[in-house]
């Protein structure tokens, strides 16, 4: 997989993720654009060093809601805080 698509499937995980557990992503980044931004972009490149993005979008393919993030997830701390608002 070149890395464009990487990212690309990284961001599609990342934001999916954060759906999900009940966030909306757009909304955090429209209070700050400059720092959660700089979040995402964070959380995308974590997600795409993950050995088992295959294993994740098929729990979100299969959920619509989940009340957790699941263990083997590189972003659980940062979507969490996000939660928490």
């Amino acid at each position: 997989m070149g890395l464009f698509s990487k990212l690309g499937q990284s961001t599609d995980l990342v934001e999916g993720m954060a759906d999900r557990l009940g966030i909306d992503y757009g909304e955090v980044v429209a209070r700050d654009p400059e720092t959660e931004g700089r979040k995402f972009m964070r959380a995308v490149l974590n997600c795409s060093k993950c050995s088992n993005q295959d294993g994740c979008a098929k729990l979100q393919a299969q959920s619509d809601q989940l009340a957790t993030t699941p263990d083997y997830c590189r972003n659980t701390d940062m979507l969490h805080r996000m939660q928490q608002g």
